[in-house]
């Protein structure tokens, strides 16, 4: 299967709901500071919370929700959905089929356990892994690495990408990293790579 192409398409953010600054404020006050917090909150609480009219409230959930895709499908639309995840392999065949063929793109994977038991390295081995071909469970493509703790290390990069084959300076190439201070900091690198990065890199 050929490289998949980036998409031009912008990806929704808050300011999609085109609010005026009062409103944005007070939702970025109380929390609600993703389309996703807006989308999975009760209308009456969004309301109470962040002080703002029931119907204004109301009309800021269903636009939320409607910018998300948040609605009725089909079974077929869910099956060609569904088809679209890729694998990324761990790199290790007996955690690749605990986790039922390797890590799956378009969800949120928890890596749990106490200081040095691998967690990290986990991480940078998929950083390199995702560039392998799709026949050698990689998905041809980059990473976005968000660094929270200041562990993340080139000199791994190196390493594990000669182990599995690639060309060390590319896959550092593929490799785009960034380093958060606080979990604001981490949202906002978030929400940049959602708009800047992601439709015109091939990021997986």
């Amino acid at each position: 299967m050929g490289e998949s192409r980036p998409s031009n398409k912008k990806i929704a953010s808050i300011e999609d709901l085109e609010l005026t600054p009062t409103v944005l404020s007070k939702l970025m006050e109380a929390g609600f500071k993703t389309l996703e917090s807006i989308a999975a909150a009760n209308s009456a609480e969004l309301a109470s919370i962040a002080g703002i009219p029931l119907p204004t409230a109301q009309r800021i959930v269903v636009k939320a929700r409607d910018l998300l895709g948040l609605k009725f499908k089909t079974a077929l639309e869910l099956r060609i959905e569904r088809a679209k995840i890729g694998r990324i392999t761990t790199g290790s065949r007996s955690l690749d089929a605990l986790l039922g063929g390797g890590i799956e793109t378009k969800s949120i994977t928890e890596l749990f356990g106490e200081y040095g038991t691998g967690k990290t390295n986990i991480c940078h081995q998929l950083a390199v892994n995702v560039q392998l071909p799709e026949e050698r469970g990689g998905l041809n493509g980059k990473a976005l690495y968000i660094d929270t703790e200041g562990t993340f290390r080139w000199e791994r990069i190196e390493a594990m990408a000669k182990g599995v084959g690639l060309d060390p300076e590319v896959a550092m190439r593929n490799i785009i990293w960034a380093r958060a201070i606080n979990s604001d900091h981490q949202i906002s690198l978030v929400e940049e790579a959602t708009n800047e990065l992601l439709p015109n890199e091939n990021i997986k």
